[in-house]
């Protein structure tokens, strides 16, 4: 006779995985737009962490400059923190410059390690666009001189070569951008 398992100790459905969907493009691009647009649609049915790359920079990367290391280094302990909360299975919304493939690829194997998943969604809008939207008025500062390596400027950002979704913001609007967000994280099983 066969006796079905507790609740308690019955696997989490695909929906109660973890996971994180890491936005990654170039100032400006509309990462944290869209990520704070998708965190409110997706509601309180699970759990949900916003990380947004300044907010962390400010606040856990506070003293680091904008050198290649100290990218890499802010990059990296917020996917760890990423990974760690998807390993207990929160999805982490994670909007990040992240200017370069191998530590993005860095950060994908932290979450590997840790058994959560990880989406690689490039926030792919053009530099003319991002300057024109200036958000921060950091490409104003930087054409007065006044600002030097700005990313996809006079700083390299490396474009994914193979994401899990491209968004593009410029060509459709930001109801359009979460729906198809919303659609890879249904198809994953995560929303």
């Amino acid at each position: 006779m066969t006796t079905a398992l507790p609740a308690a100790t019955e696997s989490p459905s695909r929906t109660d995985a973890g996971a994180t969907l890491w936005l990654t493009g170039l100032p400006s691009a509309g990462k944290t737009t869209l990520a704070t647009a998708l965190r409110r649609e997706l509601g309180d049915a699970r759990p949900v962490e916003l990380l947004d790359g300044d907010e962390v920079r400010e606040f856990l990367s506070k003293g680091l400059g904008f050198t290649r290391e100290d990218r890499d280094t802010n990059v990296l302990r917020i996917g760890w923190v990423a990974a760690t909360l998807a390993k207990h299975g929160v999805l982490v919304l994670a909007s990040v410059i992240s200017p370069f493939a191998q530590t993005r690829d860095a950060v994908r194997a932290l979450h590997a390690e840790r058994g959560a998943g990880f989406l690689e969604v490039h926030v792919a809008t053009p530099v003319e666009v991002c300057s024109a939207r200036d958000v921060k008025g950091l490409y104003a500062k930087q054409r007065s001189g006044e600002l030097t390596g700005l990313t996809g400027v006079d700083a390299p950002y490396e474009a994914p070569t193979s994401p899990d979704a491209v968004v593009r913001t410029q060509e459709q609007s930001l109801d359009e951008s979460v729906a198809q967000l919303l659609a890879v994280l249904t198809e994953r099983g995560l929303a």
